[in-house]
């Protein structure tokens, strides 16, 4: 799991778009605390201390502990809002969390034991499908990522969500099939598939100026 985050706020007092400008100036960025059965806590916190922790890449997958007023409330990123110039964080909003939720996240996933793959040791590649997984997880228990052991994978073999071992407690957030997250393919074949996708890319474009 990723470690958890501190990030001290202050209260809001008062909302609206005036209001909000007027903390970003001071460089404060707007923000909420949602969820719990409890109403909304609308606060604002550190611009720069908040950079800071998105730049860890982990920001939406960790616990955030916001600290305010004295007491610390468990939440959870939910979304971000840039700024579509400087790209600077304008709002944030913050799942409340309690002992027992559980939260969908998206999860990294690495892949080990390359050295022991038949397929890539004789020059094949991994296409990787899916770089995240969509997982459900205990809120206090979400992996940082999840690793995937390819031992024994050959030229023509794919790896599916069945076959990866996910921790205690967490589950796929997709249940209705059993998707592929990775296959291994020649280097030729892989080519080809890039080619065909690019040419598909190019029909689309000369279809849509038609």
């Amino acid at each position: 799991m990723s470690d958890a985050l501190n990030l001290p706020a202050e209260a809001r007092e008062r909302a609206g778009k005036g209001a909000s400008r007027a903390l970003r100036r001071d460089g404060r960025t707007p923000a909420v605390i949602y969820g719990g059965k409890e109403e909304p806590t609308m606060i604002h916190v550190e611009q720069k201390e908040l950079v800071k922790q998105l730049m860890t890449g982990h920001f939406m997958n960790s616990i955030v502990n916001i600290e305010i007023g004295g007491k610390t409330i468990k939440t959870l990123p939910k979304d971000v809002a840039f700024h579509p110039v400087t790209d600077r964080p304008t709002h944030v909003d913050f799942l409340r969390l309690s002992a027992d939720s559980k939260v969908d996240v998206a999860v990294p996933v690495v892949f080990i034991n390359e050295e022991k793959s038949p397929g890539l040791k004789k020059g094949g590649v991994l296409n990787i499908v899916r770089h995240e997984l969509e997982l459900v997880c205990p809120a206090d228990s979400i992996p940082g990522e999840i690793e995937i052991d390819v031992t024994g994978k050959d030229v023509g073999d794919a790896i599916h969500i069945s076959e990866v071992a996910l921790p205690a407690g967490v589950e796929s957030a997709i249940t209705d099939r059993d998707f592929t997250i990775a296959t291994l393919v020649a280097p030729s074949a892989l080519k080809k598939s890039e080619g065909a996708a690019a040419a598909e890319v190019t029909e689309e474009t000369e279809t849509e100026e038609d």
